[in-house]
C-alpha cells in the first residue's frame, strides 16, 4: 500500500531514525479544517495531531496533503494520532491571505506541479508567471495545462503566447469534454509519482481529475455564461491514485497567490530578463535611465514586451516588500535552504525527465 503512494528507501531510513515507539509511517491523503485522513500499510484511517505537535510546531510545519508522517494507529478505534512529519522533498508555499499572513504550505512532496489555466476568457499570462515562480521554488517540475480547449477560439495562438513565457516548461492544451490532449498530459503522470494541480478557482481542475480517473470523483459545476468563469467547487485537498498508478493532488482554487521566498523561482521563470540584465553596462543597473542598459534596449526594440517587464517588476516589488516586512535574517536563512533544495530537486527531476 505505501509503495503505491510513493514510499521509498530514503523515507524508510528517515523514519527509522526517529526512534519512536508504537508509530507507523503513513501519508496524508485528505486534509480539511484540521482533520486528516491517512493511508497506512493497513489502509485508510482518520487522524488528528498530537497535543505536543500542536503546541511545539510552527504552522508551516503542520502536515498537509502529500506529507509523510509518523502516526500512532489505533485500528480498533479507527483513528490515529500524528506525532512527526518527515522531511519534504518539495513544498508549494504561498503567503497566507489576510492581515499579517505568513507562510502557508499548500501541498508537499509533489514531483510535478501542474499549473492549470483555462483557455476561455480567463487566460492571464501574468498569473501563469506568478504560479511558475512559486512552482519552480517548490522543487517540483512545472507543467502548464491549459484546460477547456473546446471553448478556445484559437488554441494555437494561446499555446504560442504561453510557451513564449514558459522557457522549457511543457505546455499542454486539453479538453476534458473531447478528451483531446489527455494522452500528452499522461506522459507526465507516472506510477508512484505525485502531481499537484494548482490554479485559480474555476479553471477546471476537478473536471480534469474526473477525466483522468474515468469517474465523477470530484464535484464540478459548469462555467457561468455571463463572465466565462468557473464556479469554485473543491473545498478540501485530496490525494488520488489514478488508474495507471500515478498520484494526483487536487487543491481548492486560489483567488490570490501571494509569493513567499520565490527568489530562485523568479530567476527560472524570467530567464530572458535575467539574461538581458547580465549584458547591462553596470552591474547594479536599475533598468531605468542608465546608459548601456540591455533591458531598456530590448523594451525599445520590442524584443522584450512591456507586459512581461511589468509582470517581472511587480513580482520583484512584492518580494522586496516581504523582505522589509518579515525578519530579514530569518528569511535570508530560510531562503538559502529553499534555494539549495530547489536546485537539488530540479537537477534530480531534470535527469528523471530525460
Amino acid at each position: 500500500m505505501l509503495k503505491t503512494y510513493g514510499w521509498s528507501q530514503a523515507l524508510q531510513q528517515e523514519f527509522d531514525s526517529f526512534a519512536l515507539a508504537d508509530v507507523s509511517p503513513a501519508r496524508v491523503v485528505v486534509q480539511q479544517r484540521g482533520l486528516y485522513r491517512l493511508v497506512a500499510e493497513s489502509g485508510e484511517i482518520a487522524a488528528t495531531l498530537s497535543g505536543r505537535f500542536v503546541h511545539d510546531a510552527p504552522m508551516e510545519e503542520f502536515p498537509v496533503v502529500g506529507d509523510w508522517v509518523a502516526a500512532a494507529i489505533r485500528a480498533a478505534e479507527g483513528a490515529a494520532t500524528i506525532h512527526r512529519v518527515l522531511s519534504r522533498s518539495s513544498a508549494f508555499i504561498r503567503r497566507a491571505s489576510g492581515p499579517g499572513g505568513g507562510a502557508q504550505v499548500v501541498a508537499a512532496n509533489a514531483d510535478v506541479a501542474l499549473i492549470v489555466s483555462s483557455l476561455n476568457d480567463e487566460l492571464n499570462l501574468r498569473r501563469v508567471e506568478r504560479y511558475l515562480a512559486t512552482a519552480w521554488t517548490s522543487g517540483a517540475q512545472p507543467v502548464i495545462v491549459l484546460t477547456k480547449a473546446d471553448l478556445a477560439q484559437d488554441v494555437a495562438q494561446a499555446l504560442a503566447a504561453v510557451k513564449a513565457i514558459a522557457y522549457g516548461v511543457p505546455v499542454i492544451a486539453v479538453s476534458a469534454l473531447t478528451q483531446s490532449g489527455l494522452d500528452l498530459l499522461a506522459r507526465h503522470l507516472r506510477p508512484e509519482r505525485t502531481a499537484v494541480l494548482l490554479g485559480s478557482s474555476g479553471v477546471g481542475k476537478s473536471t480534469l481529475v474526473n477525466a483522468l480517473v474515468g469517474t465523477e470523483r470530484m464535484k464540478t459545476q459548469a462555467i457561468r455564461d455571463d463572465d466565462a468563469r468557473g464556479r469554485h467547487t473543491t473545498t478540501h485537498r485530496e490525494l488520488i491514485v489514478l488508474p495507471g498508478g500515478a498520484l494526483i493532488l487536487d487543491t481548492p482554487g486560489m483567488r490570490e497567490l501571494g509569493l513567499w521566498d520565490a527568489a530562485e523561482g523568479m530567476a527560472s521563470t524570467f530567464e530572458d530578463i535575467e539574461s538581458l540584465a547580465k549584458d547591462c553596462r553596470f552591474r547594479d543597473c536599475r533598468h531605468v535611465s542608465e546608459p548601456g542598459c540591455a533591458v531598456r534596449a530590448a523594451l525599445e526594440s520590442g524584443a522584450l514586451s512591456h507586459g512581461r517587464w511589468q509582470g517581472f517588476t511587480k513580482l520583484n516589488r512584492e518580494l522586496a516588500w516581504l523582505d522589509r516586512k518579515e525578519d530579514p535574517v530569518a528569511r535570508a536563512a530560510q531562503r538559502k535552504i529553499w534555494i539549495s533544495r530547489s536546485k537539488n530537486n530540479r537537477s534530480r527531476k531534470n535527469r528523471q525527465w530525460e
